[in-house]
């Protein structure tokens, strides 16, 4: 509860002054928090009681965004780590591919809007397209990372007790390399936020990206700033539901325990202690 209180009590003293010297400037560019509030409050919360007090901009606009960044992210996921837990147990396979993804992956995703616009014309297949190949890359080579820190032991007694190929990818390789495929989930997640503004700018009509440019072109900055602020409480909200999940799924794992207050953790050290 102690840091907890800390960590928001930084916060609120981040908003205080925000507030203040916002007040203070009075430039219209940047309203004060109170004022961001008063936007947000009513463009998504002045509905009626039978929608929650939702209003239409959530359901035209803030939902199709999320479904979007959702099911980009999901489909990110399953191909990366699919292809990630492939080529990271096949030496000739990361020999050959190696350079491509290399390759592929150095492509600024948002160069690529206009080919995808050539492609799937406006709507949401572009706007998947593009947040798809943003963030497969972490997944797909923190997935291949994983798969090839497989233990040997591990490898060696499979062999020998020719533990069958589908009982071996998900008994043995997939729990090994589930610490590297989340840290790819993590990154990947916050890249899709960032993908999902950016094909929404140029690729709907609907969606955050597409009310806050709206916002800013009508001079609407309070109303530009509550989308910035609902991005990054759609960043924290997501993030936070993912490393719950993370701590579930590898609750199985043994925490690594802290050396102690003086002491280095060296390469030499560990091999050191290996040894021993």
């Amino acid at each position: 509860m102690s840091g907890f209180l800390q960590r928001w009590g930084v916060f609120v003293v981040l908003v205080a002054l925000w507030e203040a010297a916002a007040r203070f400037a009075e430039d219209a560019y940047f309203p004060p928090p109170s004022r961001i509030a008063e936007a947000a409050a009513e463009l998504w919360f002045s509905g009626t009681a039978d929608t929650l007090f939702l209003t239409d901009v959530v359901f035209d606009h803030v939902v199709p965004s999320v479904q979007r960044l959702l099911i980009g992210w999901v489909i990110a996921g399953v191909v990366g780590v699919a292809l990630g837990l492939a080529l990271g147990r096949s030496e000739r396979a990361m020999q050959y591919c190696g350079p491509l993804l290399t390759f592929m992956r150095s492509i600024p995703p948002p160069a690529l809007v206009p080919v995808f616009l050539l492609i799937f014309t406006l709507g949401t297949q572009m706007q998947l397209a593009t947040i798809v190949f943003g963030i497969v890359w972490p997944i797909l080579l923190n997935t291949v990372d994983g798969a090839r820190s497989v233990d040997r032991t591990k490898v060696e007694t499979s062999a020998v007790f020719r533990v069958p190929r589908t009982q071996w990818i998900f008994g043995v390789v997939l729990p090994a390399a589930a610490p590297k495929i989340f840290a790819g989930l993590r990154v990947s997640l916050s890249l899709s936020l960032v993908l999902m503004v950016i094909s929404e700018l140029v690729g709907t009509d609907n969606g955050i990206g597409a009310q806050m440019l709206l916002a800013q072109r009508e001079f609407e900055f309070p109303d530009m700033w509550a989308e910035i602020v609902l991005l990054g409480v759609l960043g924290y909200v997501f993030n936070t539901v993912l490393l719950a999940v993370e701590h579930r799924a590898l609750a199985w794992q043994p925490k690594q325990e802290h050396a102690p207050t003086g002491t280095t953790t060296t390469p030499a050290a560990v091999a050191t202690a290996g040894a021993k």
